[in-house]
């Protein structure tokens, strides 16, 4: 049943004051309900505040580590090298699969590695680790080096994600020499460390000369099939890169002989 105000002052000056008492009443009841509402949503708001600051400070101890631990590297050899501590950590951080000593992960490796204020989880060690290859080799391909001197390698400026092409010195059976493209465009992937290779040759007049060359290792990114290749020309002739360009242009042909040379 509703208040009708124009209603009650229809009967004079009784029925306003009546309205008027009605409506203050009515006023009040809203302020309480709303003071009651107000108190009602600090008081869930203070109690929220209260579980939360719990949850910070309701901790449990777990196993951290506070040096890196390299990939391979064992749980007892990094517990034993001063590198996992207890930490206190908020309940509701914990990992899952956290633990609180190495008992249940002896003999295991890291599988990846782990940083400083990690926590020491069981999904990251493993009995076996194999190192990833710092190597970017293509999906389906295969790294293979092989060691050149500054020239056959374009004096230096052959270096990683190079496109090369890949010519071969060598000998017919019949002893004749040849010159002949290999492979007409491969990646180059790595470029090894540099060491000098003493080499001697012999004029007609039987004078010996020994010169040291830099040689130097080149990876390149090839199939079965060109590995194949490569390693026969590595073993029976000699190798010499050239660099290219995406204008460059390459194409197999015959070998080059002393028959035509010119």
């Amino acid at each position: 049943m509703f208040f009708d105000r124009a209603r009650v002052t229809e009967h004079g000056p009784l029925g306003k004051v009546l309205a008027t008492v009605v409506h203050r009443k009515f006023l009040l009841i809203g302020a309480v309900i709303a003071a009651v509402a107000g108190t009602a949503l600090v008081f869930l708001y203070v109690r929220g505040a209260d579980a939360r600051a719990e949850s910070r400070f309701d901790t449990v101890q777990v196993l951290r580590a506070n040096a890196p631990i390299a990939v391979g590297e064992s749980i007892t050899a990094a517990s034993q090298g001063g590198k996992l501590a207890l930490a206190n950590v908020p309940r509701d951080q914990v990992l899952p699969d956290a633990v609180t000593s190495i008992e249940g992960l002896a003999k295991q490796v890291a599988l990846v590695p782990i940083y400083p204020g990690e926590q020491i989880v069981t999904a990251k060690f493993g009995s076996d680790a194999a190192p990833p290859s710092a190597l970017q080799i293509p999906k389906g391909q295969m790294a293979m080096s092989v060691n050149l001197t500054d020239p056959a390698r374009v004096a230096g400026f052959v270096n990683p994600g190079s496109q090369v092409a890949i010519f071969v010195n060598g000998t017919e059976k019949e002893g004749d020499a040849y010159t002949r493209l290999l492979l007409d465009r491969v990646t180059v992937i790595g470029v090894g460390s540099t060491t000098p290779v003493s080499t001697t040759t012999t004029d007609d007049a039987g004078q010996a000369t020994t010169e040291a060359l830099p040689r130097t290792l080149l990876t390149v990114a090839v199939d079965q099939e060109d590995a194949q290749r490569l390693l026969y020309a590595v073993t029976n002739g000699e190798l010499a890169f050239a660099l290219l360009t995406d204008g460059s242009t390459i194409a197999p042909g015959p070998a080059v002989t002393a028959d035509n040379l010119f």
